[in-house]
């Protein structure tokens, strides 16, 4: 199982609810960062889940998707639930 962070520029707000569905549905544990960011737990590799949101965007989208590996820094998370969540997967 691998962490990963999902970045994205997403225009349409119809878009955005779509892929932000996909991932808390498809994913094996999900943890908003931002509003343009959110951790994902998943089996898959980073090239397969950018492929099915692909399908989601427009040309004038952009995403970006990282394996999360060897150390992580942050401030101001979503509360503590979202805190240990990162903590724990990145």
């Amino acid at each position: 199982m691998n962490t990963y962070i999902v970045t994205f520029e997403i225009k349409d707000s119809i878009r955005l609810n779509k892929i932000k569905k996909f991932l808390r549905e498809d994913s094996n544990g999900i943890c908003p960062i931002h509003s343009n960011a959110t951790a994902i737990r998943s089996e898959k590799k980073a090239s397969e889940i950018r492929d099915e949101i692909i399908q989601m965007t427009t040309a004038e989208d952009r995403i970006f998707i990282i394996r999360s590996g060897t150390e992580a820094a942050w401030k101001n998370s979503y509360g503590t639930k979202n805190n240990d969540w990162l903590k724990k997967h990145l």
